[in-house]
């Protein structure tokens, strides 16, 4: 199992706001840099935070965005279970399966998923800032590789 693209981006993008020392608001192109992101996957990944009530977003001169909620109040499950769709892990039906009336391999499988996600229910964004102060020195240096900009 492996997490799409676009959760790893939405967690990093979490936890970069959570270590923020001040409320100074965070743009895409300073994200871009600090993950070497291309913007436009930054941008759906940051949009659907905000709808989701994790983070505030403002367009504008001064615009960028900045957590909306306290990081201990936001689950691990929940956020991946938005940010992943929590669709079906395995598709039976696309194409259509021969033995799919008798298969357990569905049922194994999405058991192992509410297991994964009772485990994270048990962790929250603050979780992932145990070491604060040195994720806030790594992601102090943005990486020098360029990036599509788009």
């Amino acid at each position: 199992m492996q997490l799409k693209k676009y959760t790893d981006y939405g967690l990093r993008v979490l936890m970069y706001l959570a270590a923020k020392e001040d409320n100074e608001r965070v743009t895409i192109d300073e994200l871009s840099g600090i993950f070497n992101v291309p913007r436009n996957h930054l941008n759906k990944v940051v949009h659907q935070l905000g709808k989701e009530g994790l983070i505030e977003t403002r367009r504008g001169k001064n615009g960028g965005f900045l957590l909306a909620v306290d990081p201990a109040d936001v689950r691990l499950d929940q956020v991946i279970r938005r940010l992943e769709g929590d669709e079906y892990w395995i598709d039976c039906h696309k194409p259509e399966c021969a033995i799919f009336p008798v298969c357990e391999l569905k049922s194994l499988i999405n058991q192992g998923k509410e297991t994964f996600y009772n485990f994270l229910s048990n962790y929250t964004l603050a979780s992932l800032l145990k070491h604060e102060s040195e994720i806030r020195e790594l992601w102090g240096t943005p990486i020098q590789v360029t990036v599509d900009k788009d």
